[in-house]
């Protein structure tokens, strides 16, 4: 099972975002059969069959063994990723793009969408290559700072990283995208 699985085409969105084939999709984090699966959802098998089969032939679910109960042969299956992301490029942008500065919300989405791409992209290489896990690093932490330092916090962190950049941004050796992202918390209701 592989983590993540990216959609960036409206078919394989059209197909997965139905309520009933999430609810069979999460059903099948584990391996089951369809009878098992309509048990669980009060459903009939042969509804739950039909929202499988679509899945497979979709990628979404695979089929990973297959067992005889009864003189029958019934297929086990198990989704084929942990979770699922929809590209924004299937609904695309809205509008023109405004002239962001870094400091701006909009920056930072265009950010994340950028590296929810190339994510996505590593994944795929990582499957289509049957290769060893990338090195890569995540990172999150909480700062508190006061509003009278938001402006030296940010100038600070804006030096940290250009630091690094200066020190490792040579043209030899394994290229790496660093992406920071530093977004004020919403506040709790508690």
């Amino acid at each position: 099972m592989r983590d993540v699985m990216y959609l960036d085409q409206i078919e394989l969105a059209e197909t997965l975002l139905k309520p009933q084939r999430i609810e069979v999709l999460r059903q099948l984090a584990e391996p089951r059969s369809c009878t098992e699966v309509a048990a669980r959802l009060d459903q009939t098998p042969q509804r739950v069959y039909y929202h499988v089969k679509r899945l497979a032939d979709a990628g979404f679910v695979t089929q990973v063994t297959e067992r005889k109960v009864r003189g029958i042969h019934e297929g086990v299956y198990q989704a084929s990723a942990r979770s699922y992301w929809l590209s924004p490029r299937l609904v695309g942008r809205i509008g023109p793009r405004k002239h962001r500065d870094e400091l701006s919300l909009g920056y930072l989405l265009d950010l994340m969408e950028e590296v929810q791409q190339d994510v996505a992209a590593l994944d795929r290489a990582v499957l289509d290559k049957a290769a060893p896990e990338l090195p890569s690093l995540g990172v999150s932490g909480e700062i508190h700072v006061r509003p009278e330092l938001r402006e030296e916090f940010m100038a600070d962190l804006k030096q940290t990283l250009q630091d690094l950049f200066t020190r490792y941004g040579g043209a030899e050796g394994d290229a790496f995208k660093l992406a920071i992202a530093c977004y004020p918390k919403e506040k709790s209701d508690d």
